[in-house]
């Protein structure tokens, strides 16, 4: 451990931490550019490079799984029974595990659930190579995964606060937002490529020996102890209600969630995508059509990261958000309205953009609104909103899609975001002032 990642972990206040002086601002081209002065710091710099490692081997998992579970039943239905099996482990886990990194040391809580999260890797790999073939098994394994992972993402999440300055949080959401984006798009394509090579274990197998790597590179972070002492000394749900309290208290913290609901209940499309490519772009191959839908927002995503350097410093976090939200609507608003395919993916990229940019400044305001023995309880909420978001979009948008046609669903559901998100900055002026 670095001399200058463990003599100041103990300090209080938001952005304290391994952080250090803030950096000197960058002029010309650099500006544009996406903003790498987190990088500088060790700390932070080791936890991103194991969010580079897991966000591509996660995906092989993540294809691996329902891939299998088709291929022993060919029920597209398992399929989805199986991603419902993960999300209520996701869900308890997620406002619990931000308890317990309230009341714990964050690098060891992050060292106990990685470990978890590659033996269950293991798992699974050895279950499909001993052929066990059992559906019930593997939405168990995916229950447990998902489990670990809820209590992971918010002690992974709240540690960044302590490991930058205030004035680069912004910055440090849009290097991870950009390394998980891309491997949504790189995942899934490399597991593509691979299965027909080297088969299904072995890509179970990748990722367990990835998450290796990420155990590595938490062993070396510095240890970040509560910075107050917990009057509890155990994480229960008291403390989980307590989280949610907090949250009713700190108006520019319940917008900031609120504002996210907006856009992924009432505008993610992705459950009309196969109808979609099924119908209206089927002139184009229904399979190219249904691969650029799918991947279309993840690479608009990626683009806004690589470009963050011309929103990341920005100051008025609450009005970015808003803005990002409105902008998400009306690109998606214009997808609906698209008859012509690369019309249609233009359009969804620009929707990813505005994605990755209230993806950034939703972060920052969680990580500088909130003081530090409250950040895991907000980030088990962040993590439980933005999971459950759009699989309610999926309930939503296909029941619409269904009764109205998918076009007049997906337009419907962009206008819908634009006119909530404007009601929303006009009623409540706490969002829309808030700045860093």
């Amino acid at each position: 451990m670095d001399a200058s990642e463990s003599s100041t972990d103990n300090s209080a206040g938001p952005g304290a931490g391994s952080a250090g002086p803030p950096s000197p601002p960058r002029t010309g081209w650099r500006r544009w550019a996406m903003d790498t002065r987190p990088l500088r710091r060790p700390a932070y710099r080791r936890l991103w490079s194991s969010t580079i490692v897991t966000a591509v081997g996660s995906q092989l998992t993540a294809v691996a799984v329902p891939k299998q579970i088709y291929d022993i039943t060919g029920s597209s239905a398992w399929v989805g029974y199986a991603s419902l099996a993960g999300l209520l482990p996701l869900v308890v886990f997620a406002l619990w595990g931000g308890a317990i990194a309230d009341h714990m040391d964050r690098r060891k809580l992050l060292l106990i659930t990685n470990s978890g999260i590659a033996v269950t890797s293991l798992l699974f790999w050895a279950q499909a190579v001993t052929g066990l073939d059992s559906v019930l098994v593997l939405m168990a394994l995916l229950a447990l995964q998902q489990a670990f992972f809820g209590l992971n993402a918010p002690a992974r999440n709240a540690s960044i606060a302590r490991l930058v300055p205030a004035d680069e949080l912004a910055a440090a959401n849009a290097l991870g937002s950009t390394v998980m984006q891309t491997g949504l798009v790189a995942g899934p394509l490399l597991a593509g490529a691979l299965i027909p090579v080297i088969g299904l274990p072995e890509l179970y197998l990748i990722d367990a020996l990835a998450l290796c790597a990420t155990v590595w590179a938490v062993v070396r972070l510095p240890a970040l102890p509560p910075l107050v002492a917990a009057v509890s000394r155990r994480a229960g749900w008291r403390e989980v209600a307590a989280g949610f309290r907090y949250i009713a208290l700190h108006k520019v913290l319940m917008l900031s969630f609120l504002a996210d609901i907006i856009a992924m209940v009432l505008g993610m499309p992705r459950a009309l995508f196969p109808q979609l490519a099924a119908e209206t772009y089927a002139p184009y191959g229904e399979g190219l059509a249904l691969g650029l839908l799918f991947a279309a927002i993840p690479i608009g995503a990626v683009l806004g990261g690589l470009l963050s350097g011309t929103f990341s410093r920005a100051r008025r976090h609450g009005l970015m958000v808003i803005a990002a939200v409105a902008g998400w609507g009306a690109a998606v608003t214009g997808f609906g309205l698209s008859a012509n395919l690369w019309v249609a993916v233009a359009f969804l990229a620009a929707a990813g953009v505005a994605d990755m940019v209230s993806m950034v400044f939703r972060g920052a305001i969680l990580l500088s609104a909130a003081t530090d023995e409250m950040r895991g309880r907000m980030q088990g909420v962040f993590t439980v909103v933005v999971a459950g978001g759009p699989r309610l979009a999926d309930v939503l948008h296909g029941t619409a899609g269904s009764a109205f046609g998918p076009r007049t669903a997906v337009v419907g559901g962009g206008l819908l975001v634009i006119v909530a998100t404007l009601a929303l900055a006009t009623a409540t002026p706490a969002l829309r002032s808030y700045r860093a």
